[in-house]
């Protein structure tokens, strides 16, 4: 029995709201050190072969470069099953997780908040058919805090080492320091899912999160966002229907250049930026220009694009004018 397992069964019966108490010891190091990074199909094989003979519930985790890259793609997958240790897989390497996903096709997987690894573990070919959501089983049982590092602070312990977690995990290769923060976010998964187990249970509640995680296991892909440039950032203050068509116009233009570019779309132009020119609705590049967010380091090219935009929208007939929401 690990130092995790023992603590987590010793305070498995503290109520969920507990705050106070000893100081969580840290949790510095993997139990095996730092694995290595899976990037060629030859070491995938080895995961697979040693993920398929390991046993119980399976840890699952993914990264991805939100805020800096277009889409939600993963850019490392963590794993760690009893019997074959931790594994971080390169899905830039690697990019079909297939054959691991059906090594642990017939496992458990457990996931800190599913639903937001799901989509893009999808994406590599890794799909669970059964899981445990500590996230979703914390709310359940009454936890104020359901962050992973709130959660195995409160159940197990233990404190993790959050400073990686909005990095740029495109980059390559990936630092040692951000290697050792993906592996963790693993090592206590499935020693929070056992004490979270038991807490459910313990509230008369196990059934009704069972039937929660399959929900999710088996809900099929989000269908596409309607209008998603409805969700533009300051949105509120749009009320005239051409300026909510320069917001569409602007929105769609960006989208299109962060997705050839390959960069998060507030990176071409803010949400504040787009706003701002939907309710100035600029007739020339110099009017745009001296909006913020179209400063001096803007090109004319690019404040042309953007020009374009606003200009289209101006041009529009009423009728294809969008109604407000």
């Amino acid at each position: 029995m690990t130092d995790a397992q023992e603590t987590s069964i010793s305070n498995a019966a503290r109520p969920p709201a507990r705050e106070e108490g000893p100081a969580p010891v840290p949790l510095l190091e993997p139990r095996g050190g730092i694995p290595p990074v899976t990037a060629t199909p030859e070491a995938l094989a080895g995961v697979v072969e040693a993920f398929a003979a390991g046993r119980g519930p399976v840890a699952v985790d993914a990264e991805r470069a939100s805020g800096y890259r277009y889409g939600q793609s993963a850019y490392l997958v963590q794993l760690r099953r009893a019997g074959a240790g931790t594994a971080l897989v390169d899905p830039v390497g690697c990019p079909d997780l297939t054959a691991l996903g059906e090594a642990i096709g017939d496992a458990e997987w457990v996931l800190h908040a599913a639903t937001q690894d799901l989509p893009c573990l999808r994406e590599t070919g890794m799909r669970p058919t059964r899981l445990f959501d500590t996230e979703l089983a914390g709310r359940l049982a009454g936890f104020a805090r359901v962050g992973l590092g709130a959660m195995v602070e409160n159940v197990l312990g233990y404190s993790l080492e959050k400073g990686h977690s909005a990095v740029d995990w495109s980059t390559r290769p990936l630092p040692e320091p951000w290697l050792r923060y993906a592996a963790l976010d693993v090592e206590l998964l499935v020693d929070l899912r056992d004490a979270l187990e038991e807490e459910l249970e313990r509230q008369g509640k196990l059934e009704w999160a069972r039937q929660e995680f399959a929900a999710i296991a088996a809900a099929p892909p989000a269908a596409p966002r309607k209008d998603p440039w409805r969700r533009t950032s300051g949105m509120h203050k749009v009320r005239r229907r051409r300026q909510m068509a320069a917001v569409r116009e602007l929105w769609t233009a960006r989208d299109q250049v962060a997705r050839r570019r390959d960069v998060s779309p507030g990176k071409v132009l803010t949400d504040a930026a787009i706003v701002e020119a939907a309710l100035a609705m600029p007739a020339t590049v110099q009017a745009l220009a001296a909006l913020p967010g179209y400063g001096h380091r803007m090109g004319r090219r690019q404040l042309e694009q953007w020009l374009a935009a606003v200009q289209r929208a101006r041009a529009l007939p009423e009728s294809e004018l969008p109604q407000p929401a």
